[in-house]
């Protein structure tokens, strides 16, 4: 189904800077939406329920997955997370831009179920720098900074696989990437047909393209 909405789906390995890049184009672009995925993982910081995620029981979880209720779903570091498929259909439906932030493997499965959607990738410029934000951000033991490097290497070996790759070495330029993204996924014939629809109909496009 071609959704008026736009799915954008970033992933990234731990530490990349994937969720503080969404979080200023959400506060930079007021028609970009967050899809909150569901996870079995605790609550981090000042992370709320609803808001960040949703945190759920891995019974509920698993009931949710018996129930095919996620599009995607997944086990990230001993946690599990997934995606409502209807809650993304929805949104979409009403023409709404969708950003996803969800691991490689979730990435890849969402573009089975929704083909349109775009794939952006965010690398970090060395693995010193990767290895000096997980400890610096001071959430996680050396014992589990040690099990996401090493993650990593599998997350990172994906990239090929994506539509766009950003990296974020200065954070304002990795921003400005990704602000390009969005906007030129925004200009494509399609996306402007079906958003600028008044205008193609004016200067009669939409007929002469149905006749051709």
């Amino acid at each position: 189904m071609d959704y008026p909405g736009n799915l954008f789906v970033v992933s990234a390995p731990s530490g990349a800077g994937k969720s503080s890049l969404v979080k200023a184009l959400l506060e930079l672009d007021s028609q970009v939406y967050r899809s909150i995925s569901h996870t079995t993982r605790a609550p981090r910081g000042q992370e709320k329920h609803g808001r960040e995620y949703y945190f759920a029981s891995r019974e509920d979880f698993e009931k949710m997955i018996a129930g095919n209720a996620f599009v995607e779903w997944a086990n990230v570091h001993g946690n599990m997370y997934g995606t409502s498929k209807k809650a993304i259909e929805e949104r979409l439906a009403k023409g709404a831009d969708i950003v996803l932030e969800i691991d490689y493997q979730g990435a890849l499965q969402i573009k089975e179920s929704f083909p349109h959607a775009v794939l952006i990738f965010i690398l970090p410029p060395s693995w010193d720098e990767l290895r000096s934000r997980l400890e610096n951000r001071g959430e996680d033991t050396s014992d589990v900074i040690a099990v996401r490097l090493k993650n990593a290497h599998q997350e990172m070996s994906q990239v090929d696989k994506f539509d766009f790759v950003i990296i974020n070495e200065l954070f304002e330029r990795a921003l400005f990437d990704l602000k390009a993204v969005v906007h030129s996924q925004r200009l494509r014939f399609l996306c402007q047909r079906r958003t600028r629809a008044e205008i193609f109909s004016s200067l009669d496009i939409s007929d002469s393209l149905e006749n051709s």
